[in-house]
């Protein structure tokens, strides 16, 4: 299976977008677009060959071709339509591979209705075509099993992502476990690994990370971010504060960010 590298990590320049009526000309096209990536979602059965390479449509497959290659299309139909996007994608970033064809499967609706988004957003709306195509290329892009894990464990990134939705609120380390489906031991055991530290001391730090940037970037009291960070006991988040960040709560306001308003009586 021949394989094409994409970076996603910004948006492409989506050129043009539409529904391809092929077959009543006649059964076969052979084409390239010089410059050009092409994304095409089948609704039909065909025959598709790209550069050398000869590949089976298939109601639900999708293909991504990219640019200065010979496609050839021979339709099994009078006439055939797919869903396409004309791209420029971008040149930087982190690279993935994916096939050129595979099945979209359970994915189709939602690629099918992302793409019908953006062909009609396409007069008016250039800004939705962009956001809906590289929604769409995203979807592509895990239609794909990963590579094997090389990063986090899957337990450790789940609660890491509970502890950053719920740093307002109690968190215990067996409850964190609960949500990750790990027990309380496996997970200081991949925090330990992971980060070098407990969870306790984790939480601590990204507790004291967030009330650093909220003192030093909004004009919340202090009262209102020591709750934000889920330490609404004031002598206590005075203390985390000169621990954590080198001084009070004042002091870390005063010497980051700008063009703060005053506080109110009693922050």
């Amino acid at each position: 299976m021949r394989t094409v590298t994409v970076h996603l990590d910004t948006p492409p320049q989506v050129v043009n977008v539409g529904v391809g009526v092929h077959g009543p000309a006649g059964h076969t096209d052979v084409f390239r677009l010089p410059d050009l990536w092409q994304l095409h979602v089948y609704g039909y059965a065909a025959d598709l060959t790209v550069g050398d390479t000869p590949y089976p449509i298939r109601p639900g497959r999708v293909s991504l071709v990219p640019p200065a290659t010979t496609v050839r299309y021979h339709y099994h139909q009078d006439r055939s339509e797919h869903l396409y996007a004309h791209l420029l994608m971008p040149s930087t970033g982190a690279a993935r591979s994916l096939p050129v064809l595979q099945d979209a499967g359970a994915g189709l609706p939602a690629l099918n209705a992302a793409l019908l988004q953006a062909i009609a957003a396409a007069p008016t709306e250039p800004g939705r075509v962009t956001a809906e195509t590289w929604s769409a290329l995203w979807r592509i892009a895990h239609l794909t099993p990963p590579p094997p894990r090389t990063g986090p464990h899957p337990a450790f990134t789940a609660a890491v992502t509970h502890i950053e939705s719920q740093l307002a609120d109690p968190l215990t380390v067996p409850g964190i476990a609960r949500t990750a489906g790990i027990s309380h031991n496996h997970l200081i055991r991949l925090f330990r690994a992971e980060t070098g530290d407990t969870v306790v001391s984790y939480i601590r730090h990204r507790r004291l990370e967030r009330a650093r940037h909220l003192l030093c970037e909004s004009t919340l009291s202090i009262a209102a971010v020591a709750a934000a960070v889920g330490i609404p006991d004031l002598q206590a988040f005075n203390k985390a504060c000169r621990r954590e960040l080198g001084g009070s709560p004042r002091a870390v306001r005063g010497r980051g960010g700008s063009g703060h308003a005053e506080e109110s009586p009693g922050a």
